[in-house]
């Protein structure tokens, strides 16, 4: 039996040309914007997690790398010394009860650092320990949001532009984010042109993100959705997408199906929110929402009930789960831009990518293979650029 004698987090930075804040001035994922010229600054986290056997695991985060789970990640870390890593459901349990009193943003890299292991430990894939079935999974353009500067996403029609060019160059669908002033009129225009532009045979989804201020806004962009044929409407408006008896409403009145719960967090609430009718599809995250342990958790809650779930974001953790998942869709790019770079981090030196020029020719991207999640990482590079490094356990 493997113990677990130490657990590393290491910040680190990257660099990406031609993104910026813009006015926004602050570091969300939601206010990156096309900047020519500029160089855009960002933290991500890495976890490394070593036995006393030699086992390890480890995982570089995405877009759940922010300050707040960094934070949580050390607070939650030490719980993983002297324990068995293969008890992942056990252990997922103990962290989840550990921060009760928060969002749980920093458990889920943890969790996918101990699948990470377990696959390296027993030579297999994480995608085959899930029983994944396909290996080429199809996906959408997730843009980035709109922007008043001049370029990237600025007006109608550039949106109309790029969701061409994603059509043409392969992309099953396009997810529109629209501007941040949540002007239900323009995002309902924009949301018919690029239906017009781009026809009937590509799956259109709009995610306001939470940006449409009132209820009755988010009716009429849902009527917009209803019109224009949209596979799904996402988290419409400022209820920051927890209230279920706003949403329920909605759904009442929209053929559109309603995709929320991005922004609550875990299988209980996700229950929740879906029984009592707030929602017609789930979304989950393995980041977000408490690791591979967590997502599969509610992707089998909502196959139980014979509902489909759409795991958000992207990484080598969210298609081994989306392999191994036959009530969903699609894999999300998230995000993109036209000129604009998706904010990943570079540390891939095995060629995994999640940039949009290396979606396959047949509008799919692959699913790693190899032991563990199938990717190997660039820990010069991670060390080459670490700001800190927390370490717990042994040296």
């Amino acid at each position: 039996m493997s113990k677990i004698t130490r657990v590393e987090i290491h910040a680190f930075t990257f660099e990406t040309d031609n993104l910026g804040l813009g006015a926004h001035a602050a570091a969300g994922v939601g206010n990156v914007v096309y900047m020519p010229g500029s160089t855009l600054k960002t933290q991500r986290f890495a976890v490394r997690i070593g036995c006393d056997d030699g086992a390890q695991g480890e995982y570089v985060t995405h877009w759940v790398g922010t300050p707040s789970a960094l934070g949580q990640a050390q607070m939650l870390a030490p719980n993983l010394l002297g324990r068995d890593p293969e008890e992942r459901a056990l252990i997922y349990d103990d962290l989840k009860r550990e921060v009760r009193a928060y969002d749980h943003m920093g458990h889920g890299p943890l969790d996918i650092a101990l699948w990470d292991l377990a696959g390296k430990k027993h030579g297999l894939s994480v995608a085959r320990m899930l029983g994944a079935f396909r290996w080429r999974l199809p996906t959408y353009a997730s843009t980035y949001h709109a922007q008043h500067e001049p370029g990237g996403l600025d007006t109608i029609e550039a949106f109309c532009d790029y969701a061409q060019a994603c059509k043409e160059q392969g992309f099953v669908g396009f997810k529109i984010h629209g501007w941040h002033d949540g002007d239900a009129r323009k995002e309902a225009r924009n949301l018919l042109a690029v239906r017009e532009r781009v026809g009937d045979e590509m799956f259109l989804m709009i995610d306001p993100a939470c940006q449409l201020r009132t209820w009755m806004d988010a009716l009429y962009v849902g009527r917009a959705c209803d019109e224009a044929n949209y596979f799904w409407y996402e988290d419409p408006y400022r209820d920051s997408g927890v209230a279920v008896a706003g949403h329920k409403l909605l759904r009442e009145r929209l053929k559109t199906p309603l995709l929320v719960s991005e922004h609550v967090r875990g299988l209980e609430q996700k229950a929740n929110f879906l029984l009592n009718g707030g929602c017609d599809m789930i979304h989950a995250d393995p980041e977000y929402d408490l690791g591979i342990t967590g997502a599969l958790k509610i992707a089998h809650f909502c196959e139980a009930l014979g509902l489909d779930v759409q795991m958000h974001a992207c990484g080598p953790a969210h298609r081994a789960v989306v392999a191994a998942l036959r009530n969903t869709h699609f894999y999300e790019m998230a995000l993109m831009g036209p000129g604009m770079a998706n904010l990943v981090p570079p540390v891939y030196a095995c060629g995994y990518s999640d940039q949009p020029g290396d979606l396959g020719v047949d509008g799919c991207v692959p699913v790693p293979d190899g032991p563990g999640l199938g990717v190997t990482y660039d820990w010069d590079f991670i060390e080459r650029n670490r700001t800190a490094l927390f370490t717990y356990g042994a040296s």
